[in-house]
């Protein structure tokens, strides 16, 4: 019987994890580096072990820490989560070496599936169908599209698509040093790339008896960076014998290799019906709750029985209506994908949907670790009740912060595409990113005057409606976001001008608005005779407006609003040179381009180098073509978020700078 069990991991997981040994009366131990001293999973634990330092090679990847935070705390078991040590078969052995249970598969079956080539070619002789690997130094054109993936790890990292000839030898090294860097093991290779095709995984769940589940299917092709987003079960639109070939594939992989505990086999569902394998995960999956809510299951306490010898029952439960998973996400899709640091003021969704956080409000969204705050899931009997429910949760959520996805989720979900399973592939984001980060800001004026009614509610000496200043009232805001995703229209200036006299509000630019009710934190308005309530919260010199859907409202129109309270007269210093490329995100100078120096030339959207922040790497580019006039950052720097990267100069710019120098020095010498 396991008593005490301590979870070689952190947030979100870790906070899973101990949710449901708090129900089995399992005691509880987290682990946490200097960063996550405060983190939620810490504060929930029943014991807590430090692991000095920050960076995860320093912490959450440091084996030896673990097993010994596991014996000093007096644990009998050891849960990996997901990533970092989770699928490292040195790991599971060190800790059943310890005399530990390690709530996962054998060693061996994780060995056996630790590299993607060897894994192919162990499921080629079990019989499961898999692409061909191609030998990069003989591809032609007509193999292209192709795909670069790292033989280890997972996450999108080591990954490039290849669609022209000449690129692959650049690719193949970026793809290896990247790898080598997330994994250690610089090992790629190439196969093809199917256009069109559908990310679909199984659920599998076997103990050491014997039996073996096939628990569904998950379909999880939106995807940016090669990255899960939004994942439903069961996956829709496939037909009876092509989910009979998955299952089949599924429980042959576990066969093969002797599997026990929860995994993952994952395919590439070609346009025609074809299935392909792709890799197994032999770990408990991030969206592993779409399968608890369709088969009414908690995977986690069978992992942990599983682990305790019992066994399995000969089938599984039938599943039942669907389920839909949405990744929250700390990034901007807007400015490609950069994730997003600061303090999270408030995370609140409406009931009726599961909420697995790593965050709570008032943390600290750092650098070090992955970008997501959390996963939300809806089920419903049918996928299109499922949809509904989450889309409108998500819309109806308060998120104040830093900007994240969640109007990304929203469209996504809403999305024609979507709606209609048959269309699902992993290009989606590729065709219709654009579109879906397209600013809808048409009714960001009315949440900004919603904004300076409570700001002028909050600063009257008084309070009541009766108090605020009548006069003529000047607020000017500049948008932030929409409170979830910056877009375009980050920046523009909202200047509110109105007057609250014994006839009610009279405001510029908003005729026939009525104001029905005001406070600090909330403002009823009616529109166009419609009732109109607005939430206002605010944190410093940023505000957040949260107000229902609008009726007859675009799928697109934002619900909520950030924004920037400006002063009346700018600062003439918040300038920086022209041609600077700054740090969009506190981070890590990760690699610089090969014999780059100050003096060269470079053209528009050539790599100069990349940054790295919560596991992902940013490509920075040169913004037009010209001289690079500085390079002020080493490689291993790490830097705060609009630190000078890099600085371009284009021809116009030297040749106006050498005619003021050379102006200069003629009249000093004349």
């Amino acid at each position: 019987m396991i008593r005490s069990l301590l979870v070689a991991n952190r947030g979100e997981i870790a906070r899973r994890v101990f949710r449901t040994c708090r129900e089995l009366g399992v005691s509880t131990v987290a682990v946490h580096s200097d960063a996550d001293a405060d983190a939620p999973h810490v504060r929930e634990a029943d014991t807590a072990v430090r692991l000095p330092g920050d960076a995860p090679a320093d912490t959450y990847l440091r084996g030896d820490l673990l097993v010994r935070a596991a014996r000093s705390a007096g644990a009998d078991a050891v849960h990996p989560g997901y990533g970092f040590l989770s699928e490292n078969a040195a790991f599971a052995a060190a800790v059943t070496e310890a005399g530990l249970a390690w709530i996962g598969p054998p060693p061996a079956a994780i060995e056996a599936m630790a590299s993607k080539t060897r894994a192919k070619e162990l499921m080629a002789g079990a019989g499961v169908p898999l692409l061909a690997p191609i030998d990069p130094a003989r591809a032609t054109e007509a193999d292209l599209p192709l795909l670069v993936k790292a033989a280890a790890g997972g996450g999108g990292r080591g990954m490039r698509v290849v669609t022209e000839l000449f690129s692959l030898e650049g690719e193949l090294k970026a793809a290896a040093a990247e790898a080598a860097s997330a994994f250690g093991d610089g090992e790629v290779f190439v196969e093809p790339y199917v256009v069109g095709g559908r990310h679909v995984e199984v659920q599998i769940l076997a103990d050491a008896h014997g039996t073996v589940w096939t628990l569904g299917t998950r379909d999880c092709s939106l995807q940016r960076r090669h990255q899960k987003v939004i994942e439903e079960a069961p996956a829709p639109a496939l037909s009876d014998e092509l989910r009979t070939t998955l299952h089949r594939a599924a429980e042959q992989a576990a066969r093969a290799i002797g599997y026990r505990g929860a995994g993952t086999v994952e395919f590439l569902v070609s346009a025609d019906g074809r299935a392909y394998f792709l890799e197994m995960n032999t770990r408990l999956q991030v969206e592993h709750p779409v399968t608890e809510a369709v088969h009414g299951l908690d995977l986690v306490a069978l992992q942990l029985s599983i682990a305790e010898g019992r066994t399995l029952d000969a089938e599984p439960p039938r599943p039942h209506g669907h389920a839909v998973e949405a990744r929250l996400y700390a990034e901007d899709p807007a400015a490609g994908w950069q994730p997003q640091t600061g303090t999270l003021h408030r995370l609140e969704l409406p009931d009726g949907v599961r909420l697995d956080s790593g965050v709570t409000d008032g943390d600290t969204i750092g650098v070090h670790y992955d970008p997501m705050l959390a996963k939300v899931i809806a089920w419903a009997p049918t996928r299109d009740e499922a949809v509904r429910k989450l889309a409108g949760a998500l819309e109806r959520a308060r998120l104040h912060g830093p900007v994240t996805n969640r109007d990304l989720l929203v469209r996504s979900l809403r999305h024609p595409e979507f709606t209609d399973p048959a269309a699902l592939d992993t290009g989606f984001y590729d065709r219709n990113l654009p579109a879906l980060t397209e600013p809808a800001d048409a009714g960001a004026g009315l949440f900004a005057l919603a904004a300076a009614l409570a700001d002028a509610h909050g600063r009257s000496r008084f309070g009541g409606f009766r108090n605020v200043p009548s006069g003529p009232q000047t607020k000017t805001y500049a948008c932030a976001g929409t409170g979830t995703t910056s877009a375009a229209s980050s920046g523009t200036a909202y200047e509110i001008r109105y007057r609250l006299g014994r006839d009610g509000l009279s405001a510029d630019d908003f005729p026939g608005v009525r104001l029905l009710a005001l406070g600090p934190d909330e403002v009823v308005l009616e529109v166009d005779g419609l009732r109109r309530p607005f939430t206002v919260a605010r944190y410093g010199d940023r505000v957040h407006v949260d107000a229902p859907p609008a009726p007859g409202a675009a799928a697109t129109a934002p619900a909520s609003y950030a924004f920037t309270a400006l002063p009346r007269f700018p600062d003439p210093t918040a300038r920086t040179e022209p041609g600077s490329l700054l740090a969009p995100m506190p981070g890590t100078v990760v690699r610089i381009v090969e014999g780059l120096t100050e003096g060269d030339r470079v053209e528009t959207g050539q790599p100069l180098l990349w940054l790295e922040a919560m596991k992902m790497e940013h490509k920075i580019t040169a913004p037009a073509a010209g001289t690079l006039t500085a390079l002020p950052v080493r490689t291993g720097q790490q830097v705060e978020v609009g630190a000078l990267l890099a600085v371009v100069a284009e021809a116009a710019e030297m040749a106006e700078a050498a005619e003021t120098t050379e102006t200069r020095e003629t009249a000093e010498t004349g």
